[in-house]
């Protein structure tokens, strides 16, 4: 049975990219032994039931590069410079080592970009170069991997979280006042200005509450937006629900089956809304949200540039008036999303054909 060793972001307290993990893990089957490189290794394998090692410990990478057959990234915007190169140094430098031993490598389901620093494009190219497979979660990342000099052959699938199963609505999960409508909100901190978000999403969830819906804020990162949500509950005298310390992306999916509706600035938030059902409303902050929106063709999107709490209730009220359309448009665009999704699993089987 082949053993893949899957690297990415897992386990840092961000339900997207757990979702991507475990929808990859869903996608693989069982004919396969996996190990997780993560933040947290007791909660991976307690949450998930998956072999985990601690991300940032090379020794234990070294051993488990000597037992694989394949490190497998599934996905996540992991090859970019948005904050550092160490996001990218650290990522590449894991691809050389399994080449260096002779491993094969899938990068997968990947959201590439931005790449802007010389070092950053450098690293990356290499990594991307080197590997036995590549496939991008959308249509825009082909372009940048080109553009920095990836000359291998590049397929096109969907984000891996596409692939978690349906679940039910939590029996818990509803936030409705009376005949008010809940919304939830997925705010991210953005800025130079930490204020910045707080004012943007403690006015929108005013602006909300006014017109008879009930905004509910959604953490999906417990480090950068638990903190926020505090903060903005705090500016509306703590009176703005919240759906707070979640272990597992299953359990958001579940709360948010109960909603009317989503506003998601995480992209994730968005993509979970979608696998059940919630047509999401973007606020495209960067060029993956920006991708997602216009691969979902809701119409349903507005650019963070001089953005208000006016103008995303203004675009989202008028989103909300087609929702009858965007439900019939989401049922068929979900299982497109699925089996494009799929690309990265095969693309991680053919590479592995013989091996099985």
């Amino acid at each position: 049975m082949p053993n893949l060793l899957l690297a990415g972001h897992f386990g840092c307290g961000n339900l997207g990219d757990d979702a991507i993990l475990l929808g990859f893990v869903q996608g693989i089957g069982r004919e396969y032994d996996l190990t997780v490189m993560s933040g947290a290794p007791e909660d991976t394998y307690r949450l998930y039931g998956l072999r985990s090692i601690p991300r940032k410990d090379m020794a234990s990478f070294n051993d488990e590069v000597e037992k694989c057959d394949a490190l497998v990234f599934p996905g996540g915007s992991i090859f970019q410079d948005a904050t550092s190169a160490r996001s990218v140094a650290y990522y590449s430098s894991l691809v050389k080592r399994a080449k260096k031993s002779g491993k094969k490598v899938f990068l997968v389901g990947q959201g590439v970009g931005p790449l802007d620093g010389f070092f950053a494009k450098r690293m990356a190219a290499a990594a991307f170069n080197s590997a036995d497979g590549i496939v991008c979660r959308d249509p825009m990342s082909p372009g940048a991997l080109k553009e920095i000099g990836v000359n291998k052959g590049i397929k096109v699938g969907a984000d891996l979280a596409f692939l978690l199963p349906e679940q039910p609505p939590s029996e818990d999960a509803s936030f409705a006042v009376g005949n008010m409508k809940t919304v939830g909100i997925a705010p991210r901190p953005f800025g130079k200005n930490a204020k910045e978000a707080v004012q943007l999403f403690g006015d929108l969830a005013r602006l909300l509450f006014q017109a008879n819906m009930m905004p509910v804020l959604i953490e999906m990162d417990s480090k950068h937006d638990g903190p926020l949500i505090m903060e903005i509950s705090k500016t509306q005298g703590g009176k703005v629900p919240d759906i707070r310390k979640l272990s597992t992306p299953m359990q958001v999916q579940g709360r948010m089956a109960r909603m009317d509706s989503v506003i998601a600035m995480r992209l994730h938030a968005g993509i979970l809304a979608t696998t059940v059902g919630i047509p999401p409303f973007m606020i495209s902050y960067d060029p993956k949200v920006a991708a997602y929106a216009k691969m979902l063709d809701l119409g349903g999107s507005i650019a963070i540039e001089g953005i208000t709490a006016q103008r995303i209730f203004e675009n989202f009220t008028a989103f909300q008036r087609d929702r009858e359309r965007h439900l019939k448009i989401m049922a068929k665009k979900r299982e497109e999303f699925r089996t494009a999704a799929m690309v990265s699993v095969e693309a991680v089987r053919e590479g592995l054909r013989g091996r099985v």
